[in-house]
C-alpha cells in the first residue's frame, strides 16, 4: 500500500459491504455516524463492496485525507461480511490479512499434554 501500515497506530476493518462507489466525504460520514470513531487518529480505515478482490481504505495524514482504492489482478480478499461492526488489527492479523489469509484462524494448535506421551 502506499501507506505503510506498519506506521499507522490503529487499523481497521469495516466488516460487511460498503457501497465502493462513495468517496471519501460517504466514508468518513460511514466512520463518523455509523460507528461514533474520529477520523482523526492515527487509523486507517479499510472497506470492502460486493466483491471481494477490490477494497478502499481512508487515511488522515494530518493535512488531509488520503483515498485508496485496490484491486487484486489474481485473487481476492478473506473480508467479514457480519454487518454493522468494526474490528481493529493487529500487526498480525494486517499481515493474514494482506496475504490473503483469515484475520481469525479456524483451528488453532493445542499445547500438548504433559505425560501424554506414552
Amino acid at each position: 500500500m502506499l501507506i505503510d501500515y506498519n506506521n499507522v497506530e490503529h487499523v481497521y476493518l469495516v466488516c460487511g459491504y460498503t457501497d465502493l462507489r462513495k468517496g471519501i466525504d460517504g466514508l468518513a460520514a460511514i466512520i463518523e455516524h455509523e460507528f461514533s470513531m474520529n477520523l482523526f487518529d492515527d487509523a486507517i480505515f479499510l472497506f470492502c463492496g460486493k466483491r471481494p478482490d477490490r477494497f478502499k481504505a481512508l487515511y488522515f495524514d494530518g493535512e488531509g485525507f488520503i483515498l485508496l482504492y485496490k484491486r487484486y489482478d489474481q485473487g481476492k480478499l478473506l473480508w467479514p461480511r457480519k454487518e454493522n461492526e468494526i474490528k481493529q488489527l493487529t500487526k498480525k492479523q494486517i499481515q493474514w490479512f494482506f496475504d490473503g489469509l483469515s484475520i481469525t484462524p479456524k483451528q488453532r494448535v493445542q499445547p500438548a499434554k504433559i505425560g501424554s506421551l506414552t
